[in-house]
């Protein structure tokens, strides 16, 4: 049926002179990118053409993301710049997608205030994409899909990738863990793996078409094969991974620390491509906040993590998540995600003032912080990091580092990328580094990347 409703799309473009073009912006985490280049696959597989620029599209969808309240802010505020553009041509086609897309709450706001929208599709019906885009085309009237399906995943989607050097690779869907303070388990359900063997042949071709870099991605990577009978935990999968022929490095995103044992640093330290870097969300260091986020681990129960991996290499590298004001946050859990901060030594941050989303149980919590007091912790925060960062950084200088390149800089003849360590790293050169691994000897460390020159 969906082979037939993808023909059927296909038929009414042909009918055209021209190409219908898409314009697709997807929002939020590096699972949401990589939802839209499946969805680019879908619409160029029905003879859509893509375009950067709205004014020209004939479809133009936004894939979205319900994590942080700005987000979504965001968005509405993109679809209200739409209105005139609809008016000016009644064919276009407007769509929203993604997690934002799943809520019920938002499906009857855009009902009600942003008439000019045509579809909207959750998380689940991607495939169902061509069914929707045929009524869309053939009908008026708003076409919805939230269903929470219950198949298997889909493995006949060719993605139109956005990058040729470096790629995300999903391993999984969905997260079973219900952190108060989350919408993802309601917007992407509960956790599904795909087969190992199906991610090992995705990255097979990648590798072979010149990818350099693999981003094994979920939203709780090292829950990873828990279902299968017999179970294939994350660690047997990094390790099939590393033992695939080519030159490429692997990283992922994000595990999560209950579940990040002793047998996933040995692998990570043993297995020559993968990276050694783990970004291991802390999100608070007060057990307190710990346990009303029901994260389901303690602050000690994070930091053995953390000390097991520098006790086999001291220099293994560590970024995070951290949540600010958290309902009721008080100043000693404060203190308590400061002193871990201290005793880490991140290599990088994410920090975030906490977001209440409906439909979670945090949000329910009478809030006494002040937006001020919030405002002020995350001030401090960022200004402890900066000094630790400043100071850490400099282990780096004399030392020579493997770096993908990745863009230019805003000063001529630099360029960028990352290190094994997810640091960012500049040299000059010219543009023929871009999408090769280079080594860079380091000159320099500043508080937010190093500097370099490039020896081979």
């Amino acid at each position: 049926m969906l082979t037939d409703y993808k023909a059927k799309v296909r038929e009414i473009l042909t009918q055209r002179d021209s190409t219908y073009l898409c314009c697709l912006r997807s929002f939020g985490c590096q699972q949401n990118v990589s939802d839209g280049e499946k969805i680019l696959g879908l619409l160029c597989e029905m003879g859509y053409g893509i375009t950067e620029d709205v004014s020209s599209a004939d479809l133009i969808l936004y894939n979205t993301c319900a994590v942080r309240e700005n987000a979504e802010l965001k968005i509405y505020g993109l679809l209200g710049d739409l209105k005139h553009l609809k008016e000016s041509r009644p064919d276009l086609i407007i769509g929203v997608c993604g997690c934002m897309a799943q809520q019920e709450q938002v499906i009857e706001k855009i009902r009600k205030t942003y008439k000019q929208v045509d579809l909207i599709f959750g998380t689940f019906a991607v495939n169902e994409l061509p069914r929707l885009l045929y009524e869309a085309l053939t009908e008026r009237g708003l076409k919805v899909d939230i269903t929470e399906y219950g198949g298997g995943i889909a493995e006949d989607i060719r993605p139109v990738r956005s990058c040729g050097f470096k790629a995300g690779v999903p391993i999984m869907y969905g997260c079973n863990n219900f952190c108060s303070y989350c919408i993802v388990p309601y917007v992407r359900g509960r956790e599904r793996s795909r087969s190992p063997e199906a991610v090992l042949d995705e990255i097979k071709t990648l590798v072979g078409n010149g990818c350099k870099e693999i981003m094994l991605l979920g939203q709780n990577v090292n829950s990873y094969g828990k279902s299968f009978d017999p179970p294939i935990g994350f660690s047997e999968l990094l390790r099939r991974i590393n033992a695939l022929d080519g030159d490429f490095r692997v990283r992922f995103m994000s595990p999560h620390p209950k579940d990040a044992d002793r047998e996933l640093i040995d692998t990570i330290i043993e297995c020559d491509k993968i990276c050694k870097h783990m970004h291991l969300p802390l999100q608070s260091g007060s057990d307190r906040i710990l346990k009303e986020m029901n994260r389901r681990y303690t602050a000690e129960k994070y930091m053995e993590t953390v000390n097991y991996a520098r006790s086999r290499m001291p220099d293994f590298s560590f970024s995070t998540d951290i949540i600010v004001g958290f309902p009721n946050e008080t100043r000693e859990d404060f203190e308590d995600t400061l002193k871990i901060l201290r005793e880490v030594k991140y290599d990088n941050i994410f920090s975030f003032i906490y977001s209440k989303r409906t439909g979670t149980k945090a949000a329910l919590i009478e809030d006494k912080i002040s937006d001020k007091e919030k405002s002020e912790r995350m001030r401090e925060l960022l200004e402890l990091q900066r000094e630790i960062s400043s100071e850490h950084f400099k282990r780096f200088e004399g030392r020579t580092l493997d770096v993908l390149f990745e863009s230019g800089t805003k000063n001529e003849g630099w360029y960028t990328g990352k290190s094994d360590e997810f640091i960012i790293v500049e040299a000059k050169a010219d543009s023929s580094v871009i999408g090769q691994m280079k080594k860079v000897r380091i000159t320099k460390a500043f508080n937010w990347a190093l500097q370099g020159e490039i020896i081979d």
